[in-house]
């Protein structure tokens, strides 16, 4: 057994106790005590783990994160969604090929773990991006939990000018293969793996195919996650083409729609809390290409009272995978846009990426708060470890002043983080993955990189090159070659 003493613990429990000099006992995957030192004589301990000055948080929870996306980061910037998918993304998302898929997933999930994620939704794994190949990661050292299968529904809407390059693989993003892969793969890694459907922004597509998608994940056991309201359009559209219902029989046993920005608050907000559907925030990614901010003061408000988690989405439009930095960016938006200090405190920040991540995953009774009996998912945070002062004056002996939440949320990012633990095996230690080291990390980096040139390579050269730099051009910036 495993024995974590002496640290500042953030349980997230129902009483959200924080206990200062305390401990965590990990039997194999679980929990097996937690409690305030001294630790008691009679423990069997195989490996004790001195934190002292340091933070536990629960594993933070990622309900929206794009896996292949990592290699695309810091192309198509400054531009507006729709711009940003038709000109820029989907055409490089098209050309994916080989172990593309395979190396932008190693990256973004040892980023992932690197910044405190245990646990993720990906909601969409796109033309030759590999499902498979994605799933290699699950066996190859890390062990992150959430996959969604991409529901592809051809993108045909005249009146925005969409149309997708990667539409020409679409029966491997069919119904019958989101099946195919749910019997297959579902529950693979010691429950790890479970796979969702994923589908894409209803625009266009006729609303015979989405409830036809619903009705399987109903029949099959399949819960759903859906890009939803992003776009200001998307509302007018939705009204226009879509019959929403209010009975939550007809819906699987989870659904996480993404982003929610552009609503009819009257109207949308009461749909949300009466079919117990759950939202993924993602502040930076809504901000970056101009799509709006969600309202969700008034989604956690009363009577709605709907479940909101956090997600980063995809690397090319937050340009990070750091779940520390959207609680942050959480916390202070909702401030600033409707004037009220008061708004999304510290402490509703971290459960939006804890625990109510894991309720939005159905996972809440396994995941997101630290308690015995549950798994052994959390993260050592070392505010002081680096150098840094950006959490001072906190000290962990001090119960007054600065609180262990507001230094967490407001004080620290993902390269805080010394440990990474997942179904109690140390995934990160000194704040580097434990399989392959520096030397894995340096590799992973390298594929990377030598995979996003063969994918520019194969996209149109001159117009991406073109669209990746457009916003630095109109700032008067020059590049030497």
């Amino acid at each position: 057994m495993k024995l974590f003493h002496s640290a500042t613990i953030i349980t997230v429990n129902p009483d959200r106790e924080i206990i200062r000099n305390g401990y965590i006992l990990v039997n194999r995957s679980r929990i097996e005590a937690i409690g305030k030192c001294p630790v008691p004589a009679d423990f069997t301990i195989d490996r004790s783990i001195d934190c002292t000055g340091k933070i536990i948080i629960p594993g933070l929870i990622n309900t929206h994160a794009h896996l292949v996306q990592s290699l695309l980061r810091g192309l198509a910037e400054d531009l507006p969604l729709h711009e940003w998918l038709c000109d820029a993304i989907w055409p490089l998302e098209s050309v994916y090929e080989e172990l593309d898929g395979y190396h932008a997933a190693r990256l973004t999930m040892a980023e992932m773990l690197k910044t405190g994620t245990t646990c993720f939704l990906d909601p969409m794994l796109t033309y030759q991006a590999g499902f498979e190949n994605g799933l290699q990661r699950y066996s190859d050292g890390n062990r992150l939990i959430k996959q969604g299968k991409l529901v592809k529904f051809p993108e045909t809407n005249r009146q925005l000018s969409i149309s997708d390059p990667r539409d020409r693989d679409l029966i491997s993003m069919s119904i019958p293969a989101l099946i195919d892969r749910h019997r297959e793969f579902h529950g693979q890694h010691d429950q790890r793996l479970h796979v969702w459907a994923a589908a894409g922004t209803p625009r266009g597509a006729p609303m015979s195919l989405f409830q036809e998608l619903g009705d399987a994940c109903v029949t099959n056991g399949i819960s759903l996650t859906m890009h939803c309201a992003e776009a200001p359009r998307d509302l007018e559209i939705y009204r226009g083409t879509y019959h929403c219902t209010r009975d939550p029989e007809k819906r699987s046993h989870n659904l996480v729609l993404a982003h929610m920005v552009n609503l009819d608050c009257d109207i949308d907000l009461l749909l949300l809390a009466s079919t117990r559907t759950s939202v993924a925030h993602n502040p930076s990614s809504n901000l970056k290409l101009a799509s709006g901010i969600a309202p969700v003061p008034a989604m956690l408000s009363e009577p709605y009272n709907i479940n909101v988690s956090l997600g980063t989405d995809g690397a090319p439009c937050s340009n990070h995978y750091d779940m520390i930095q959207e609680m942050h960016l959480a916390a202070t938006l909702h401030k600033g846009v409707h004037h009220d200090a008061r708004l999304i405190p510290a402490e509703t920040a971290l459960e939006m990426a804890t625990i109510n991540g894991a309720r939005a995953l159905g996972l809440e009774d396994e995941i997101g708060s630290l308690e015995v009996g549950k798994k052994a998912d959390f993260v050592v945070l070392d505010p002081y470890g680096r150098g840094g002062l950006g959490a001072a004056p906190w000290h962990w002996e001090d119960g007054d002043g600065v609180t262990a939440v507001t230094t967490v949320v407001h004080g620290c990012t993902g390269r805080d983080v010394n440990m990474t633990v997942v179904d109690g095996e140390i995934l990160v230690e000194d704040g580097v993955l434990v399989h392959g080291g520096l030397e894995r990390e340096r590799e992973i980096v390298t594929k990377a990189q030598k995979a996003i040139k063969g994918i520019r390579g194969r996209c149109n050269a001159d117009r991406e090159e073109e669209l990746s730099i457009k916003g630095q051009l109109r700032k008067g910036w020059r590049y030497s070659t």
